[in-house]
């Protein structure tokens, strides 16, 4: 048995069925889950369709670098969306079964066992496949705090250097998960110096690139921020997004990952032994729905409608931050957020995700501490619901 093993942490969702035990809900209120970050949006009929039509596929084994076609689609919308001035289909773009296993995946490819020290860097509160993946390569995370007093920035700047000598990647989330903050320009700058000076790859999660509320000023991605500095070929980086939230497909597991060449076909060789291979009705579905984006801005229209609503019912109660980008509301509670969160199930049926659940103690404080995370991904009468529930157990606090 891998020893690994033995230094992974319960998953979120575990712990808060831990916390929940012994907690009888209102049974007079019909449930609301606003804890699970899943899309429940309609899928597109026609990517539906587009799936239905390609099932012939089925008969045949995918390639693991997926089709041509496929590529070349990606590698079109990434320079649309990123205004990038090219990428090469056949070296520089790669079809994924989703960003989680790909992060866990290339996490795996980067970080050597064999070194007495190797650190992979994470954003906290974090996604938490970037610890378990850098865990189960042997290596051991970094925490850096995402400070509220300082709107959420994840500050590099108080890395020591000791550790920046031990890094070998470094995990980014941008918009991030939880707290819907976009790093700046600036902030690549930043990061790209780092990995100059150190030699560190970047894992750049953007799987909520697509839900923003300004039509007009969508989000930085990190291949836009190299191209803008005029990083060509995108050293040591290494983009992925997805099709779960900007499609409303989670059960496609649909994604790619993008940008220097020489670690992706290190990564091609890991993922001919992964056992990777796209399904070739995935593949011909995921290609339908990068071409359109008319499903994309409607989706961002609802996820609007109800950011906003929520906050005009909420505000004056609870105090919230527009998020830049993302559907989650990042929250902070008059109490511990465990208790607040057993308290909501209680009285008014309203399951939450307790921000302490997603992050780790570091450097003497848990930055998700008396924080919740809200995710908006009902429907709009049912985010009018929690809204009213969650404002009317705040106020009996």
């Amino acid at each position: 048995m891998n020893p690994r093993l033995e230094r992974l942490q319960p998953y979120p969702f575990e712990r808060l069925r831990g916390l929940m035990q012994g907690v009888v809900p209102n049974p007079a209120l019909a449930p609301i889950a606003l804890s699970v970050g899943e899309p429940r949006h309609a899928t597109p009929a026609f990517i539906q369709e587009a799936l239905a039509r390609h099932l012939s596929g089925l008969s045949h084994y995918p390639a693991t670098l997926g089709s041509d076609s496929l590529r070349a689609t990606l590698a079109a919308w990434l320079c649309r969306r990123f205004d990038l001035p090219g990428l090469d289909p056949a070296t520089e773009v790669l079809p994924t079964l989703g960003s989680r296993e790909a992060l866990f995946s290339l996490t795996q490819v980067l970080m050597d066992p064999d070194r007495a020290a190797a650190r992979a860097v994470c954003p906290n509160p974090f996604y938490q496949i970037y610890e378990g993946a850098a865990l189960l390569a042997g290596g051991q995370p970094w925490f850096v705090n995402a400070d509220p007093a300082h709107g959420f920035r994840v500050d590099y700047a108080s890395v020591p250097e000791a550790v920046w000598q031990d890094t070998q990647v470094v995990f980014t989330c941008s918009p991030g998960n939880p707290t819907g903050r976009v790093m700046t320009l600036e902030e690549w700058r930043t990061l790209f110096e780092l990995s100059d000076r150190y030699g560190f790859a970047i894992i750049s999660d953007e799987c909520y690139s697509e839900i923003y509320p300004d039509e007009g000023r969508p989000p930085l991605g990190s291949l836009q921020a190299a191209a803008l500095l005029g990083r060509t070929g995108y050293p040591r980086l290494v983009a992925m997004g997805s099709l779960s939230k900007r499609s409303n497909v989670p059960g496609m597991r649909s994604a790619y990952a993008a940008g220097d060449r020489a670690l992706l076909k290190r990564f091609a060789l890991y993922r001919t032994y992964h056992g990777s291979a796209m399904n070739p009705a995935i593949q011909a579905a995921s290609e339908v729905a990068w071409q359109d984006e008319a499903h994309v801005r409607d989706n961002r229209r609802l996820y609007r409608e109800k950011l906003e609503a929520f906050y005009d019912i909420v505000h004056p109660h609870l105090p919230l931050e527009r998020p830049e980008a993302g559907f989650y509301y990042w929250a902070q509670t008059p109490i511990a957020d465990t208790e607040f969160a057993q308290g909501l199930m209680r009285e008014a049926h309203l399951a939450v995700l307790p921000g302490s659940l997603l992050a780790r103690e570091a450097h003497g404080i848990n930055p998700g501490q008396n924080r919740i995370r809200i995710a908006l991904v009902g429907s709009l009468a049912e985010t009018l619901e929690a809204a009213h529930r969650l404002v009317a157990f705040t106020q009996s606090l």
